[in-house]
This record gives C-alpha cells, sequence and structure tokens, in this order.
C-alpha cells in the first residue's frame, strides 16, 4: 500500500543550506541564494537576506524586529499591516520584499505617539491617517472616512477614530508634530 511506503529522500533545512538525504545512503547539499537587500525603514538603512516573494510583513517583523505592524488576513483586506511606502499607505502582508528595496518605508515605529484600544488595527489605522494628513490637513469626515476605509476595527470605535484625526489634522495645521 502506498501510505506505507517510506519517503525516497528526507529534506533538511539550516538557514541558507538544503541538505537532501536519499535513503539509498547518498547525501547531498545544494546552497539556496537569497539575496541581501538594504532596505530604509523609518530613515535608517537596514539589511537583510530574504526570499525575494518574502511578503514585506514578515520582513519587518520576523528579520528586524519591529513587531508594530500587525498579521491580521494575510489578503490585504484588513488594513492591520498597512505601512507607508514612499508615503503612501500600502498593505505589507502581500508585497514582496524585493518591489521595496529602493524605497522608504515607514512603520508605525516611526510615528511620535497613539492612542489605543485593543492593539489589533492600530498599526493599519495610524498609518492610513497619517498618510491622509500628508495629503489633506483639513479633511472632512466623508476624507476621513474614505481614506480609512479598508481599515477594520474589532472594537468599533470608528468614531473615535475619527475624531482623533481630526484633532491630529488641528495639531499639525497649528504646526505641531502628531
Amino acid at each position: 500500500k502506498f501510505h506505507e511506503k517510506s519517503k525516497p529522500f528526507d529534506i533538511k533545512v539550516n538557514q541558507n543550506e538544503v541538505q537532501i538525504v536519499v535513503h539509498s545512503g547518498q547525501e547531498g547539499k545544494r546552497k539556496l541564494q537569497m539575496p541581501d537587500y538594504t532596505l530604509t525603514i523609518n530613515k535608517e538603512a537596514v539589511s537583510v537576506t530574504a526570499p525575494a516573494d518574502m511578503p514585506l510583513l514578515w520582513v519587518l517583523r520576523d528579520l528586524v524586529g519591529l513587531t508594530g505592524t500587525k498579521y491580521g488576513c494575510g489578503i490585504g483586506q484588513c488594513g492591520a499591516c498597512t505601512v507607508h511606502i514612499a508615503g503612501a499607505a500600502v498593505r505589507s502582508c502581500s508585497l514582496p520584499v524585493s518591489a521595496v528595496a529602493d524605497t522608504a518605508i515607514a512603520t508605525v515605529e516611526g510615528l511620535a505617539e497613539a492612542g489605543t484600544q485593543c492593539g489589533y488595527c492600530q498599526a493599519g489605522q495610524l498609518m492610513a491617517a497619517e498618510a491622509l494628513l500628508q495629503q489633506n490637513a483639513k479633511p472632512t469626515d466623508d476624507d476621513i472616512d474614505q481614506a480609512m476605509a479598508g481599515n477594520f476595527c474589532r472594537c468599533g470605535t470608528y468614531i473615535r477614530i475619527r475624531q482623533a484625526i481630526h484633532t491630529a489634522a488641528a495639531r499639525v495645521r497649528e504646526g505641531e508634530s502628531v
């Protein structure tokens, strides 16, 4: 029976090396070549070695150690993984690191201060709000609702989020940093 047969080989992975052990007693090694990237994250140069198709979210969290950007849905719908790429709010869970190697990246850690509820949506909400305020220092409720669409809040604090954006906008207009 098929399920009773053993595999003809085993694969062992250690960092950048893959070892294939064939059950006939032969052994072979093959090095994987992963590209090196120098990323500009929160205005600092950071070097990483990662597969070209690795989502930026996992580079930020697992390789760089910036865990403020959250995993939510994995398909770019919920907004929890939002970062800024060249000033635009972008979902990092579906963006390969190879696409951002020569671009300025900003994460929630790069923002000055934040108020929270449960924290699930905080990173995405803050990054979307910051992108809005960079383009519109006096947003209307409709402007805010449109800019924040697609950033889901499990606590349902959309009215408070809108009020916080209006407060931040007023601070920006007065010359304060937010």
